[in-house]
């Protein structure tokens, strides 16, 4: 196999990063050792220097990695990154058009930064090279490679979900933004659905030409289209699970006794659907008052992109919440709603996974949510607790023994969650076993060489010119 050129927006520097890896990591790691690859991006880190200079590329080796990474200045950092990545195509791309903020000038930053990154990376580029980019950050960087001849082959996956048009055709640069995509050679997404809007996008414009599902032709280019499901490491996140409980886990675990745990867990966002989640818990009290005193509802949401003003008002919105609802239901010994506004560990994160009895995983739209399918797969196999699941979430295509709900009807998110309470536990194996079957069979490797190998049959541009 070729060597392997992994491009994603931001990447975590070996010796600097103290966090465990995170998905794309787990993803792509094996597959950059394999080929002695070559993972760039920016370094997370705000700088002085001026775009012009050439010494702040930051290089380092490691397990026959090479990890290259650039500052961005604060203006750079703002237009590109706070502005039009997350300002416009994170609210965009999540069906949240009444929260895009569009400003000319950060489509133009947005456009510089990734001219500028390619142009960073493209001495570090071998003639037969595959280039992997990753996610909405970057979706003008084939396009860039392009104009300063890059004719390798360049895949793209994107992480979240694709917008229907009538949803994209409220961003300004919609035209723009599908031209340049199509300069990939191949784009990866998590569901047909993602993948279908994508093309319903671009006929919106023009005429595409399909001599398959998966090849197509528009604005004058070749490209494919493909879903490829992103997987976790099912036996990893079990063995995390097991074992024996931190002090303060089994202290817990003993003051909470026989009541029943409901756990979420996912950075703090306005398209998790927290807001509509402690309010299908508080209609559960309502509603099947027998759980009163018997259930308790943890959630974790660490602070993300604190500095946005939407992700302040949900903070907040989330607080009033939680203290309405315990001081409508709690006792003075017991709250049923825990509100946990920090991080935790991951390998402590999969060992409360496994000792809760309710997975709640309901946002209202999401590319993946590998939350779901770490949960399915940190649960003891004898005694597994039960997934409710968004049907808004990528792993409700996969994981459909879960209880699938809308989570825009709290009524039907609490009665899954009663059911969830009083599942016997024969249905509980069983929905359990169905699922690992699947997470077993479409694992990270399996997203990871699936998408290469289609990426590696594809002829380099100059090989079919």
């Amino acid at each position: 196999m070729s060597r392997l050129v992994v491009v994603s927006n931001r990447i975590a520097i070996p010796e600097k990063s103290k966090s465990s890896a995170g998905g794309l990591a787990v993803g792509i790691l094996d597959a950059l050792k394999a080929t002695s690859g070559l993972w760039f991006g920016w370094n997370g880190e705000i700088s002085e220097i001026s775009e012009e200079e050439e010494d702040d590329l930051e290089m380092v080796e490691k397990d026959g990695i090479t990890y290259a990474a650039v500052p961005l200045n604060q203006n750079d950092y703002d237009l590109y990154y706070c502005q039009f990545s997350n300002a416009v195509l994170w609210p965009a791309f999540h069906f949240r058009i009444d929260l895009v903020d569009f400003q000319r000038e950060a489509w133009d930053g947005y456009c510089r930064v990734n001219e500028l990154l390619a142009k960073r990376l493209q001495p570090m580029i071998k003639p037969d090279d595959i280039l992997w980019i990753h996610d909405y950050h970057l979706l003008p960087f084939a396009a860039a490679l392009r104009k300063i001849g890059i004719n390798n082959r360049i895949g793209f996956f994107l992480h979240i979900p694709f917008p229907a048009p009538d949803i994209f055709d409220a961003v300004p640069t919609h035209e723009e933004l599908l031209n340049m995509m199509c300069e990939f050679d191949l784009l990866g997404f998590q569901t047909d659905g993602d993948r279908l809007a994508f093309l319903d996008n671009i006929k919106r414009l023009t005429e595409v030409q399909s001599s398959d599902e998966q090849h197509h032709q528009a604005f004058g280019k070749s490209f494919m289209t493909e879903v490829y499901p992103i997987g976790i490491s099912p036996d990893s996140i079990k063995e995390m699970a097991e074992g024996k409980l931190p002090p303060k886990m089994a202290a817990m675990k003993r003051e909470l006794g026989d009541m029943q745990n409901i756990i979420s867990c996912e950075r703090l966002d306005y398209t998790k659907g927290l807001p509509e989640r402690f309010l299908a818990f508080e209609a559960l009290l309502e509603n099947y008052p027998q759980h009163r005193g018997k259930v308790r509802y943890s959630q974790i949401a660490p602070t993300s992109r604190g500095d946005v003003q939407a992700y302040q008002d949900i903070r907040h919105q989330l607080e009033m919440e939680v203290g309405r609802i315990n001081g409508k239901y709690g006792t003075l010994d017991r709250t049923p709603l825990s509100y946990l506004n920090q991080h935790f560990d991951r390998r402590l994160l999969m060992k409360i996974f496994r000792l809760t009895d309710v997975g709640l995983v309901t946002p209202l739209r999401d590319g993946m949510n590998l939350v779901a399918k770490e949960y399915v797969a940190a649960q003891d196999p004898e005694d597994p607790g039960v997934l409710v699941l968004s049907r808004f979430a990528g792993a409700a295509n996969e994981l459909t023994a879960a209880l699938i709900v809308n989570p825009y009807d709290r009524d039907e998110v609490a009665a899954a969650l009663d059911q969830a309470l009083t599942m016997p536990r024969e249905e509980r194996v069983s929905r359990y076993n169905e699922m690992m079957a699947v997470l077993r069979s479409h694992d990270i490797v399996h997203w990871r060489e699936s998408f290469l190998q289609d990426l590696q049959a594809i002829a380099p541009r100059s090989t079919a010119l």
